[in-house]
Order: C-alpha cells, then sequence, then structure tokens
C-alpha cells in the first residue's frame, strides 16, 4: 500500500477530542501570550485605586505616617502667632438684612483672621457676594489668591469677596494662615472645618473653585477652575452678577 493510500484509509479526526497534555493545538507561542495576559490583568487589578484611596484632584497625600500633614495638631501660641503674622482684615459685615431665601442662613463657621465665629448669612447679606474655595496644599490656589485680591480692592464695597477654605485642607487654621503668609495675601477667609459652606452653595470638590451669589443670598454660578488674572475675574462678576469693576 502507498502512502497516499494509507493517508486516505486513515480515520477523520473527532472534533470533539481533548488534546493530549503537552500537545494540543495550541502552539507555544501562543500559551505564552495567555500567561501573559493573565499575569497583565493580576497587576492591574493589584495596582487599581480602592474607594478609600486619596484623589490627588481634591486631597493632600498623607504622609508616610499616613497622617496628612496638615492633620498635625499645633498648639494655640503657634497658631496665635501665625494669626499675628497673617494680618488678615475682619470678615466683613454689610449690615443690609439677610434674605430668607439664603443659602447661607444660619450658617456659622470661623473667621480665619480673628478666630471668632462667623455668621455668612447674616454677614453678606444684600451685596454680591464671590467665594473663593481653597485648600493650603493646593498649587493653583496659591497662583490664584492674589488675583482675588487684586480684584478685591478694586471692587470696594461693591462686591464682597471671601476666601474659603475648604475641609479638605484641614481644620487647624496655623496651615492656611502661613500659607496666607508665604504668599502675601490678605483677604478675608472664612475656615469651613465641617464643609457646610462649600454644601450650601454646592461647590465642587475641586480647588480652586469660584461660587457667585446674588444679594439675595442665592446661587448664581458655580465655577470649577483657575482665573489667570484679576480682570478674568471681573469679567465674570460682571456676567454673573451684573456688577462692572475696573481693574
Amino acid at each position: 500500500m502507498t502512502d497516499a493510500e494509507s493517508r486516505a484509509d486513515a480515520p477523520e479526526p473527532d472534533p470533539t477530542e481533548v488534546p493530549p497534555a503537552g500537545g494540543g493545538r495550541f502552539p507555544p507561542a501562543a500559551r505564552w501570550t495567555v500567561v501573559f495576559i493573565v499575569v497583565m490583568v493580576a497587576l492591574i487589578v493589584a495596582i487599581w485605586p480602592r474607594g478609600d484611596d486619596p484623589d490627588p484632584m481634591t486631597s493632600a497625600p498623607p504622609s508616610a505616617s499616613g497622617q496628612r500633614p496638615f492633620d498635625a495638631p499645633v498648639d494655640e501660641k503657634r497658631v496665635a502667632e501665625a494669626r499675628a503674622a497673617a494680618e488678615l482684615p475682619d470678615c466683613p459685615v454689610t449690615g443690609l438684612p439677610e434674605s430668607p431665601g439664603s443659602v447661607l442662613a444660619g450658617i456659622v463657621e470661623t473667621c480665619l483672621g480673628t478666630g471668632a465665629p462667623y455668621d455668612l448669612g447674616a454677614a453678606t447679606a444684600g451685596r454680591p457676594l464671590v467665594v473663593n474655595v481653597w485648600a493650603q496644599w493646593c498649587a493653583p490656589c496659591k497662583t490664584e489668591l492674589p488675583y482675588f485680591e487684586e480684584f478685591a480692592a478694586k471692587a470696594g464695597d461693591r462686591v464682597t469677596v471671601l476666601a474659603l477654605h475648604a475641609k479638605e485642607g484641614g481644620s487647624n487654621p496655623f496651615f492656611p494662615l502661613t500659607l496666607l503668609t508665604e504668599i502675601g495675601v490678605q483677604l478675608p477667609a472664612v475656615l469651613d472645618t465641617d464643609g457646610r459652606v462649600a454644601a450650601a452653595v454646592n461647590a465642587p470638590r475641586v480647588f480652586p473653585s469660584t461660587v457667585f451669589l446674588r444679594p439675595d443670598g442665592t446661587v448664581a454660578k458655580v465655577y470649577p477652575g483657575v482665573f489667570d488674572s484679576p480682570q478674568e475675574i471681573a469679567d465674570a462678576v460682571e456676567e454673573y452678577l451684573g456688577v462692572k469693576v475696573a481693574v
């Protein structure tokens, strides 16, 4: 019998038959590809961020000990020294009647410059309000805050400007006071230790952010971004609050 006749008489392979171990239909290169894919998936699962990991856009990274630097306790003497060095103005009070529809009604936080309680709804009533939300570890905030100080000086009594230090920056006043001294900014500032102000004005957890409020205490605009000049702030105030300020 010839080779051709032998091949013709050989039975057809069973398509349901499992290949023996060590051989099979997959060449070695294909098997190594499968192994590589499995390993890569395992690595991705291992390094994928968990829900309790810090968000680099909204919170400062912890130190090697797991504690964020601005959560460290600071004695009252050092806080008082930092407050004196910052020379922040007292938080403003318009003296105007408060609207019952104000989103800030009944919210009392700490005025950073004095350490005294500050009733935001009553104190800012009746005048357009610009709230710049920041955190002491936020690099863009350090660049932007001087622009708000310059705008506030030009706006005078026509617009109230407040720097709101977010709870994500920590509750200890020492660190934001030190930062403001470092960059030479002297804006009225509020320490939002429990996040009530940010929640009331619907500020996003993105820093910096700026919220524009009408004289009646309602929110006109929430802007989650960075202003690059006092003129940009003035343009936004004119657009959202209808007040023109020459800078």
